[in-house]
């Protein structure tokens, strides 16, 4: 296999091809065909992020999510980023997530930035 810049979609299927079939050789990773396999799945990854993007998710769904994780209640946000009015209005999506509450719920709730920035 010659590896290169993937331009297309059929250069695309090919490559995948190739690639499935050297897992299914177990090829060891050290190895000059191992080596090669690193480099073809670094060239679909990088098609893969041009032409098929994966959207980040809605900031507000993830901040739902991780509250239901942590078991954590409307409440329990009131400390960090307001009165239960302003966090239930957050949440609700009819007040706008701010930097600063972006920051506390980063810190607070692990949640990467770029996630709630998106």
């Amino acid at each position: 296999m010659d590896l290169q810049i993937i331009k297309n979609d059929k250069e695309y299927q090919n490559l995948l091809e190739w690639i499935d079939s050297q897992f299914d050789l177990e090829v060891a990773p050290e190895s000059k065909t191992g080596q090669k396999l690193q480099i073809a799945l670094l060239l679909i990854k990088q098609y893969e992020d041009v032409h098929y993007p994966v959207p980040y998710p809605d900031p507000i769904a993830v901040v739902k999510q991780k509250m239901d994780e942590k078991g954590l209640m409307n409440k329990d946000l009131v400390d960090w980023i307001g009165s239960k009015g302003y966090v239930s209005a957050l949440l609700s999506g009819k007040k706008p997530l701010t930097l600063r509450i972006a920051k506390v719920l980063h810190q607070k709730l692990g949640i990467p930035a770029n996630v709630l920035l998106a």
